[in-house]
């Protein structure tokens, strides 16, 4: 199975080699003039609220495949590329990408371990030439619905043994803190179990081994070999979640793309407090 991370000294020698395309998905509201000053040489901008459905009302949803196919097209990026996906933080955003190219059906994309913040600790080639100006490319998607869950099929997915495992705090899943969004209800998914995204990254930022994870997943309550969806307040450490499951040996974990910015804000979704 392919590891869906790559280390920088695996990256570094193939830098300029053919089809490989290197992604900057950083979330942040200076990420983008942070990548104009200093970005692992030859790579693009990913920008995951502007690739996202304007049409909705929550935050960075997955857009349709064809504006998918579009924005990712613009970047230079095409269906026969490989994709290194990296943010400026070290790991938080880019799995987010990761996980939005695999959606759209494209495989062949990792996540750089321990992101830019590791890259540049090796002293490994880093430009700052203002704005990236790709070639556009031809992405053809191929929406994989299995990787995606909306919020009429959690209650459904639950009742039927699918486990949700909520990425967010330890305090904002039992309840005893408040959510962030103004708004909210605090709380969990009845049914779902809770893995702060932090627990499966080591002090380095980078993503812990896949022993590691599978005891982690485990301690959590959750079976890798069964059918599984992640979610946290937005959709984002989400996608934390699993990236670490497919490095611990199950690649088909789904994300539920609306979160608690979605289901903590409608009066009809039911909510719990407490431990899991």
């Amino acid at each position: 199975m392919l590891d869906p991370m790559i280390a920088a000294e695996a990256l570094a020698p193939r830098l300029n080699g053919p089809h490989l395309k290197i992604v900057d998905a950083t979330l942040h509201p200076e990420g983008r003039a942070r990548f104009q000053s200093q970005r692992i040489a030859g790579a693009v901008f990913f920008d995951i609220d502007a690739i996202a459905d304007h049409d909705s009302p929550l935050p960075h949803m997955l857009p349709s495949p064809d504006a998918f196919a579009q924005a990712v097209g613009d970047l230079g990026i095409g269906s026969d590329d490989e994709i290194v996906v990296y943010d400026q933080l070290g790991i938080w955003s880019s799995p987010r990408a990761w996980w939005m190219f695999r959606a759209m059906g494209h495989d062949r994309v990792r996540v750089l371990d321990g992101g830019l913040p590791g890259w540049v600790s090796q002293g490994l080639p880093i430009e700052s030439s203002g704005p990236a100006q790709p070639e556009a490319a031809l992405f053809t998607p191929t929406f994989r619905t299995e990787l995606v869950r909306s919020f009429e099929q959690i209650a459904p997915d639950l009742a039927a043994g699918r486990q949700l495992l909520d990425a967010r705090p330890e305090s904002r899943f039992t309840g005893q803190a408040a959510e962030p969004r103004p708004g909210m209800r605090s709380g969990h998914i009845p049914g779902a179990r809770n893995l702060p995204f932090p627990v499966v990254l080591n002090d380095d930022g980078e993503l812990r081994a896949a022993a590691e994870l599978r005891a982690l997943f485990n301690q959590a309550g959750i079976d890798l070999t069964g059918d599984i969806t992640t979610t946290c307040g937005s959709g984002i450490t989400a996608a934390i979640l699993a990236l670490a499951a497919a490095r611990a040996g199950n690649r088909d974990v789904a994300v539920f793309d609306g979160a608690w910015a979605e289901w903590g804000a409608r009066a009809d979704a039911p909510v719990a407090t407490g431990p899991a």
